[in-house]
């Protein structure tokens, strides 16, 4: 299993690619500010051939370079339903104490293509590999995270989980009860050697954060 992994833009979010091997279809998931062009840089090193962009939540941080990557490589951009108004308005999943002036430039648009991630979870099968989709509500109402199949387990959380623990639930659509319920459904499902692709900050493994 080959995940790629740079912290791209003035929000230091993730953008994770994650393939078979060098050569292979890859899935891009959450390309924030200014990662286009660590994606097209990856994509030529390793000669991947992107297929998808998933999306782990709604907040512009995390979806500002799916309009331009997804036009790119032709490919459609996966979202969870609940949070896919946020492409077109980013500000709506923020607080009113956000600074407007931090979402000049973001493409206030959906993708050309989108489609809806399973709402209550399930399996989505592409020539990268099958992706087991998690809803976890918190973060936001759409929140969710892609499990990976291969020889290792992998999980990109998005915000829900972070080398620190809990994301945060303080913004509009949050639930701290729901985030909760969330974490510890995970913490359930899948071992503790499962790597994490978080959102920010370093990859962790779920056994060594505490959320049980």
């Amino acid at each position: 299993m080959l995940a790629l992994s740079a912290t791209t833009g003035r929000f230091g979010t993730n953008v994770h690619i994650v393939a078979s091997g060098p050569g292979q279809p890859c899935l891009i998931v959450d390309p924030g500010h200014d990662a286009a062009g660590a994606v097209e840089r990856a994509v030529r090193e390793h000669r991947l051939e992107p297929e998808a962009v998933l999306i782990t939540h709604g907040h512009m941080d995390h979806t500002w370079d799916a309009v331009p990557l997804a036009r790119r490589y032709g490919i459609p951009a996966w979202i969870h339903p609940a949070d896919r108004y946020q492409f077109g308005a980013p500000a709506k999943g923020l607080p009113d104490t956000f600074p407007r002036e931090l979402l000049v430039g973001h493409p206030d648009q959906e993708p050309e293509e989108v489609r809806e991630l399973p709402a209550q979870g399930g399996e989505l099968t592409f020539a990268a590999g099958l992706v087991t989709v998690l809803h976890t509500p918190g973060h936001t109402g759409g929140s969710s995270m892609f499990h990976f199949d291969g020889d290792r387990p992998l999980l990109a959380t998005g915000d829900t989980l972070l080398a620190t623990g809990r994301g945060r639930a303080d913004a509009p659509g949050a639930s701290p009860a729901s985030l909760e319920v969330s974490v510890r459904e995970v913490a359930r499902l899948c071992p503790e050697e499962t790597v994490l692709l978080t959102g920010h900050g370093p990859a962790t493994t779920l056994g060594e954060i505490t959320i049980r």
